[in-house]
């Protein structure tokens, strides 16, 4: 009854949390020196009253505009709390200066050099604005920091999507206003018929092509000043189509019956959700718009769909193959496909928008030059109508609450399309791991071959899920969760590290099941490390130290202490707690791989030594993550480890043999301490360990070798014969 009252109490707590709203521009324009952010630069004039932007001085003049992204943009980073970056854009729209002025960065606090961060902002400057605006956000290279890819994107995010705000805002660089709430909106107008034929449907503009011959593409190439690209130049007749591309919307329904035929457009509405959208795209010529990096890496690399700041492109998830189109007179294409959508990336149909295909051209043994050419489309008139206005007072927040929203979505989704072979491979570890449990019976009853599993499994923790895929999962996470429920929950801060946020997910799962165990003894990169390292040790025969049981017990409660200390710490400061919580080295030792100060490094290594002597030292006294699943898991729903009533009176083999000394003299097995190895299970079933087993297994032999018995369960003895 307590838990459900803490969380009641803890939610009423933060609905009563006020909103805060007030711009914080004009803190940080007191912290940072005009000069600083912009070379040159000698003040600030004043901010102005309709937007949180003030103009940076030059002897008197405005030379550029200052804004924090924070105020225009609500991306948050990893730790729940946004990153204030302020910025700097000149008249043209280029990025003149920006700073990282505060942040709550778990892997910036204690892990990545604040150094190599602000390095990596500084390559901002120069970014032209402008150019942005026309690839969709897409015109530059993300230059990422290993161990810090969410952190870096969250402000790649904020920088491009508040410059591009303010840009626009202030008709820096030509760019003008997105017209949100000008005017009448529009929307598809389903009932609005097409026509059936398909010149018509090119004619009235529901059909859009790019068409290319042998010679355009070969001036484009031309024009690029490469002289390689100049010397491979296509040998075919000029006149020749190199691709001819259509497209359509055909989320309209009459556009999709007209186009696909009434079966096709069927299926086509069984394809797509609420709220997205699709375009069919069909070619033929020598070049293919979709090529083949969509069978080795699930995205068509040849083809980006652009519409003001929203770029898609598009994977095979959002891809159906057709056979032909229904429309009369269509022509044969050697390529004929629909491409969806997905609802939340903001794409609007009744607006303007751009398929950009790109060219390439080998010109040396794996060096290829580009270039580009733009396939316009825009919705005729017809197919759309008018939308009633919103009520006028909410129009401007709807709209701003449902692009900031659409743009969270994004941002994440982005994130796991990159990550889908690290996702696939962690589910398949969590799908292995679960079976195991399952069936421990049958899973430990060789002994030697779980050994090996077992082995190879935290080989593929250590390595895949730790230095590969950086999954560690930290007490800075929680601290994270804490913070973010305090100042205002969002599942997007969680949502932008995919394994961190399956592997809580499964943690969750496992400590109702199992308790603590099913993570610290099988998914903790940090675990896997000293126990691999203490098998090597073992093999080279270093001496093994068991603590008295005493001592051991009096022991435990360090880490319990350690993380309360934490909690309590950040309960006043997070960033303060987070600092402690270099207590766990697990960035040094795993996300950084030790490539870090002495002091950190010869921490970590200091500890795996211990381990060397003492099988799982910092796990066991230490660790204050550990501490802090141990105590949810005490609501765990199963014992699923098996016991006889001899263990612990008189058989002490599991107690002994016990890697982590969790199991009580007694014979009881102490959930908060047990990392669920299965060792015990092992011996369980060992018939040269075990004395239950052994003494079962005697019994059996013993049976098996007395002489057989009649049926009424006497001697069967040869009877005399009686005399002749």
């Amino acid at each position: 009854m307590i838990f459900p009252r803490l969380l009641l109490l803890l939610s009423l707590i933060i609905a009563a949390l006020p909103a805060l709203a007030e711009p914080v521009l004009p803190q940080f324009l007191a912290q940072i020196p005009a000069g600083d952010l912009v070379a040159g630069a000698d003040g600030y004039g004043p901010v102005r009253a309709d937007q949180p932007v003030a103009p940076v001085m030059k002897d008197g003049e405005t030379i550029a505009w200052a804004f924090v992204t924070s105020d225009f943009v609500a991306t948050t980073g990893y730790s729940g709390k946004p990153i204030h970056t302020l910025v700097a854009v000149d008249p043209d729209a280029r990025v003149a200066g920006l700073k990282v002025v505060k942040h709550s960065e778990p892997i910036v606090l204690i892990g990545i050099p604040e150094a190599r961060m602000s390095a990596t902002v500084a390559g901002y400057v120069g970014l032209d604005l402008v150019a942005e605006a026309e690839a969709g956000g897409t015109a530059h290279d993300l230059d990422i920091i290993s161990g810090a890819t969410v952190t870096v994107m969250v402000i790649d995010d904020s920088i491009v999507r508040a410059g591009l705000k303010v840009a626009r805002s202030l008709g820096l660089g030509g760019l003008v206003p997105n017209a949100a709430a000008t005017g009448p909106g529009f929307e598809l107008d389903p009932d609005a018929p097409a026509a059936s034929d398909w010149t018509e449907l090119e004619g009235d503009g529901t059909l859009r092509r790019l068409s290319l011959d042998v010679g355009q593409v070969n001036a484009a190439f031309a024009a690029l000043g490469d002289d390689r690209a100049t010397a491979r130049a296509l040998t075919e007749a000029p006149d020749t189509t190199f691709i001819e591309m259509q497209t359509a919307l055909v989320s309209q329904p009459a556009i999709a019956r007209a186009i696909l035929g009434e079966g096709e457009a069927a299926n086509l509405a069984r394809w797509l959700q609420p709220g997205e959208h699709a375009i069919l795209i069909v070619g033929r010529g020598l070049y293919s718009f979709k090529g083949s990096g969509y069978v080795r890496g699930g995205i068509f690399d040849r083809i980006v769909l652009i519409q003001d700041d929203v770029s898609v492109r598009f994977r095979d998830k959002m891809h159906k193959r057709l056979g032909s189109v229904a429309a009369e007179g269509a022509p044969d294409f050697l390529e004929t496909d629909l491409f969806k959508i997905p609802a939340d990336l903001g794409f609007d149909p009744t607006k303007p928008f751009r398929l950009q295909l790109l060219l390439h051209r080998e010109v040396g043994p794996i060096e290829k030059v580009f270039t580009t050419f733009d396939l316009g489309f825009q919705l005729p008139q017809k197919y759309l109508r008018a939308l009633a206005p919103p009520p006028v007072a909410n129009a401007a927040a709807d709209v701003a609450d449902q692009g900031e929203a659409a743009a969270h979505r994004a941002l994440w989704q982005r994130i796991w399309a990159d990550k889908q072979l690290e996702i696939a491979v962690t589910g398949a570890m969590l799908a292995v791991l679960t079976l195991v449990f399952f069936f421990q019976s049958f899973a430990t009853r060789n002994a030697r071959a779980f050994f090996w599993f077992r082995m190879g499994f935290l080989t593929v923790t250590l390595v895949f899920l730790g230095w590969y895929a950086n999954a560690q999962l930290s007490v800075v996470n929680l601290m994270a969760l804490f913070g973010a429920l305090v100042s205002g929950f969002s599942w997007q801060a969680f949502l932008l590290d995919p394994l961190t946020f399956i592997l809580w997910f499964s943690v969750a799962a496992a400590l109702l099941f199992w308790g603590r165990g099913a993570y610290c003894g099988w998914l903790c990169p940090f675990g896997a490390l000293q126990e691999i390292t203490n098998r090597i040790a073992r093999a080279l025969h270093v001496p093994q130290w068991t603590l008295p049981w005493g001592l051991h017990e009096r022991l435990w409660p360090i880490k319990y202490m350690i993380f309360l200390g934490l909690f309590g710490a950040s309960l006043m400061s997070i960033e303060q707690a987070e600092r402690y919580a270099e207590v766990e080295p697990f960035k040094t030792a795993i996300v950084l791989k030790f490539a870090r100060a002495w002091p950190f490094v010869a921490y970590a290594l200091a500890l795996l030594a211990a381990g060397l002597f003492v099988e799982r030292f910092y796990c066991r006294y230490l660790c204050p993550l550990g501490a802090a699943l141990a105590i949810p898991a005490r609501m765990r729903m199963f014992d699923w480890l098996k016991r006889y009533k001899e263990c612990g009176n008189p058989c002490q083999s599991c107690a002994n043999q016990c890697p982590v000394q969790a199991i009580h003299p007694t014979g009881e097995i102490n959930p908060n301490e047990c990392v669920n190895c299965l060792h015990c299970q092992v011996l369980y079933q060992s018939p040269t360990i075990c004395p239950v087993v052994i003494k079962k297994l005697k019994r059996r032999e013993a049976v098996t070798a007395s002489p057989a018995r009649d049926v009424s369960g006497h001697p069967n003895h040869p009877q005399p014969q009686p005399a002749e």
